[in-house]
């Protein structure tokens, strides 16, 4: 194990979980709307497919590499669908009657990840800079997505708490609205982010 190149992919890794992207911002929002336990199925689904994704790319990165185009077909359509769910998330209705049908479960949780033109970007990077961390077979870039996934599920589990207890300060009906508001042009800005960059 290169102990100095396990630092350099801690220092991209850490960052790249804990900052605002898809995944973290829709825990918030699920999180404020639905309550941290409720959220436990979309984030155990972003695990499951964050780490299939890891694996897959980890497998694929030079085929990867060579169909740019496809790549950022990709990153479009994950755009679309984030941009789509932050739109059902900051019209949604704040009433306690419409909170048991809405909730996104594990299933929107493993699709998220192969439509999230971060995830991709985050593993493209991880494996093609990184991915010797553990030596240069294929049981190190499992290694490598474990470790990634030591950080990534703390982040979308703070980033659900969060907005669950946010949720707290926003009690009214109106204030409720106003937070569904946000997270929802959050996620409209994320996938604009990812279209642009």
């Amino acid at each position: 194990m290169d102990l100095e190149l396990l630092l350099a992919s801690l220092v991209f890794i850490v960052p790249m979980c804990f900052t605002p992207g898809p995944n973290n911002v829709l825990c918030a929002a699920h999180g404020s709307r639905f309550g941290f336990r409720a959220t436990l199925p979309l984030i155990f689904g972003m695990a499951v497919g964050w780490s299939s994704l890891g694996l897959l790319i980890g497998a694929a990165t030079a085929i990867i590499e060579r169909y740019e185009a496809a790549f950022e077909a990709l990153a479009v359509l994950g755009a679309i669908y984030i941009a789509y769910l932050g739109v059902n998330i900051a019209i949604s209705d704040t009433s306690k009657g419409a909170e048991i049908n809405g909730s996104l479960g594990m299933r929107t949780g493993v699709v998220l990840q192969f439509v999230n033109g971060k995830a991709w970007i985050h593993f493209l990077v991880l494996m093609t800079t990184f991915g010797g961390v553990f030596g240069d077979e294929y049981l190190g870039k499992v290694a490598l997505v474990m470790l990634n996934l030591l950080f990534g599920l703390p982040a979308v589990m703070t980033w659900a708490a969060f907005g669950y207890y946010l949720s707290k300060l926003f009690t009214t009906k109106r204030s409720a609205r106003t937070l569904n508001g946000f997270f929802g042009i959050a996620l409209i800005g994320v996938s604009i982010w990812i279209v642009a960059s």
